[in-house]
């Protein structure tokens, strides 16, 4: 085989392990999932079936997702997802708190956020989250702790990190809601 031959394989050996490495793919992925990936849990219920294989739950998650991010329905997503019954997901718990922000009740959703990192205290999205609501109430200081605890668990190219580090970057008092 030419050398040619010998790198592609390694790298399609490489790339496909790559993808099929479920650790590997929580790590870069960080933060919360896409709506057609609802949050796994070690937790189980029912008899030993996990949060990702309950179709309620799954089926649940998505219709929330989708309430919060292409509706802009914060009300009715903390209905459905408070009808999950599973609180104690960091994902859940996170996407709780947004939507309280979202509706201006900051300290609903500071309480929200809390449960998510007392859940998983590296939930990206939460610490993204939690530190815009910090930016929005003036706690500089506060942000800047959770900017530097996303640089440890995503880097500084992150997404999560781009968006807190540009809104703490905004003048104060600007009344930017993020």
């Amino acid at each position: 085989m030419s050398k040619y031959a010998i790198r592609l394989t390694v790298f399609a050996l490489f790339s496909v392990l790559l993808a099929t490495t479920p650790a590997v793919r929580q790590a870069y992925a960080g933060g919360d999932p896409p709506a057609s990936d609802p949050p796994s849990s070690s937790k189980k219920k029912n008899g030993g079936t996990s949060y990702r294989e309950e179709p309620a739950f799954v089926n649940g998650y998505r219709a929330a997702y989708t309430t919060i991010y292409d509706r802009n329905d914060y009300t009715a997503a903390i209905g459905q997802l408070r009808a999950l019954d599973h609180d104690d997901n960091a994902a859940v718990a996170n996407l709780i708190g947004y939507s309280y922000r979202k509706l201006g009740d900051y300290k609903v959703s500071q309480v929200w956020y809390e449960r998510a990192l007392k859940a998983d205290p590296n939930h990206v999205k939460t610490w993204q989250y939690y530190g815009l609501w910090q930016v929005e109430q003036g706690n500089r200081d506060q942000a800047q702790y959770h900017l530097n605890r996303l640089a440890q668990l995503t880097g500084t190219s992150s997404e999560e990190y781009r968006s807190l580090a540009a809104a703490l970057d905004k003048q104060p008092g600007t009344g930017l809601v993020y």
